[in-house]
């Protein structure tokens, strides 16, 4: 059994709903354990792979992200409908009308990480944007409260590519871990008397590693900052995720409706109709005007 990391629990069985909800709210992480069959696990897999792989164009990508990958993947559509997962989020939203904020999936070969190129995003960051003129469609998305639920289909360890995260890090007066100051909007930290470029580096204060199984569902609030191991398995780490935002949320004029979006909230099905139809679906193109 893996020793726990922190003085207080982080991990919980699926019917934990209020202790998985406070440890996300005052920690701004939480790990659900074996919330998917191996069934979903490996039918998700085999999604990410026929979605993403022929994306890589050459042997030097390393990564490639899809940003909306809900609408490509039907496998992944049927969560939509998957009651365990929909109790969680549901929760999480306080039972609250909500909405399909974003999805993503993420093909990561080994190899990938830290400096090295085209490796995707390794560098800690939060997913938080400021809604600051101009701004584009991540800010939006990324400012709504959702918080993301991702599936670390291959496991989530240090040695594969797996996450790090900073608990407590996902208020708006956290000031930063010790040493470090923050790139400009905050987006991410540098070491104090280096270059202000985000860091790599996962040996930061008070960061843990997410260690996760595949089937495990990780939970991390919209501000929690994250950074992503270098890559040193053999396998590539396959993980997708999505979010829900309250349906009251309203950003104000945003990017017409993409196509692709417009056909994946037709194909959903009745049942899970009532959290699309305000789905907007993302045009990384679109900027803000003042």
């Amino acid at each position: 059994m893996k020793p726990n990391l922190l003085p207080y629990p982080y991990e919980f069985d699926q019917d934990r709903l209020q202790d998985i909800r406070e440890c996300k709210e005052r920690h701004g992480f939480a790990i659900v354990k074996q919330l998917f069959s191996k069934e979903h696990v490996e039918g998700l897999k085999e999604e990410v792979r026929r979605v993403l792989g022929p994306q890589f164009a050459n042997e030097s990508i390393l990564s490639i992200t899809d940003i909306a990958f809900i609408e490509k993947s039907p496998v992944m559509a049927e969560l939509l409908a998957y009651e365990p997962l929909m109790r969680i989020a549901n929760y999480l939203n306080d039972g609250q009308p909500m909405t399909l904020n974003r999805s993503a999936a993420i093909y990561k070969k080994p190899g990938a990480g830290g400096d090295v190129g085209n490796s995707g995003v390794h560098a800690w960051h939060t997913d938080w944007n400021a809604m600051e003129h101009p701004y584009g469609a991540n800010a939006v998305l990324n400012n709504s409260g959702a918080a993301s639920l991702w599936f670390y289909l291959t496991g989530s360890h240090p040695h594969n590519g797996g996450l790090a995260i900073l608990p407590d890090s996902h208020t708006d007066d956290w000031t930063g871990p010790e040493g470090f100051a923050f790139t400009e909007g905050r987006k991410s930290f540098y070491r104090m008397g280096t270059e202000p470029k985000p860091c790599c580096d996962m040996d930061v204060p008070g960061m843990i590693p997410v260690i996760s199984e595949p089937g495990d569902l990780v939970i991390f609030a919209e501000r929690t900052y994250h950074g992503v191991n270098a890559h040193k398995g053999t396998e590539p780490r396959l993980s997708c995720g999505m979010s829900f935002r309250s349906s009251s949320y309203n950003p104000g004029p945003i990017w017409p409706l993409p196509e692709s979006a417009r056909r994946f909230i037709e194909s959903c099905p009745a049942e899970s109709k009532h959290l699309v139809e305000g789905y907007s679906g993302i045009d990384t193109s679109w900027r803000s005007a003042p």
